[in-house]
């Protein structure tokens, strides 16, 4: 699904990711985990082309980030950890706006919208304008967006920020039925306990380099040491950092 091989971004003579790689395959619901600063957002940004890679190369099924850079973000779904709505738009003229963006028809644009109010609960907010919303209710509206044009990947940076627990639980839980439906799921955050209670494996990141990828239970027993959690397994792994 996803193949991300030898990529690297630098920054004069600073490489923020130095050398990644890594696969992701369809169903994947993957924890993108680092420190701040270990290169996170660089690489999903990178994913998403909102960044040129120095070097390296990332593709999305046949789809080459340079070579097929149109296709493959017809492909993927973005959700920032900042969503950008317009304020003087109602939620559901903005969903209207992004769909018709991806050159999704009137009657299934329709039925893709009453689909992702239904998964995120918008409710009657949607016919509100955005400027009234709350931070939650603008990540959920954000995440309906990214999800209209069904895209194979979906690539979340920090989707927790600001949320109340009813919220949290509600963008969950989309998320688990889209894995479950097949799509591949990137998510960035530093809430660990969500990651370790929804995600499928583990990517951690430190210092612009991967320092571990495996299944979410790998490491419970990494090199046979016993972690309780993965919070003591990530401060364990990354403690020079501190």
């Amino acid at each position: 699904m996803l193949t991300i091989n030898n990529l690297t971004k630098s920054y004069n003579n600073f490489n923020a990711v130095d050398n990644i790689s890594f696969r992701l395959e369809s169903g994947d619901f993957t924890a993108f985990l680092g420190p701040n600063g270990a290169g996170k957002t660089t690489t999903i940004k990178m994913i998403a082309g909102l960044l040129a890679p120095s070097s390296g190369s990332i593709k999305l099924k046949n789809f080459d980030s340079v070579t097929n850079h149109i296709q493959l973000k017809q492909n993927l779904g973005y959700i920032p950890d900042q969503p950008f709505l317009y304020d003087k738009l109602t939620g559901l003229e903005f969903l209207k706006l992004t769909g018709g963006l991806f050159g999704l028809r009137r009657e299934e644009l329709k039925k893709k919208i009453n689909e992702t109010l239904e998964l995120l609960s918008l409710g009657d907010w949607i016919n509100r304008k955005t400027e009234t919303y709350s931070q939650g209710m603008r990540q959920r509206v954000s995440i309906a967006s990214s999800l209209l044009h069904n895209p194979d990947l979906i690539l979340v940076d920090e989707p927790m920020v600001g949320l109340d627990p009813q919220s949290a639980n509600i963008v969950k839980k989309a998320f688990q039925q889209k894995a479950a439906e097949g799509k591949t799921i990137l998510i960035s955050t530093h809430s660990l306990h969500i990651a370790e209670e929804i995600c499928t494996r583990v990517i951690i990141l430190n210092k612009g380099k991967i320092i571990f990828d495996d299944k979410i239970e790998a490491f419970k027993t990494f090199h046979e040491r016993e972690y309780k959690n993965l919070e003591a397994f990530f401060l364990e792994l990354t403690k020079d950092d501190f």
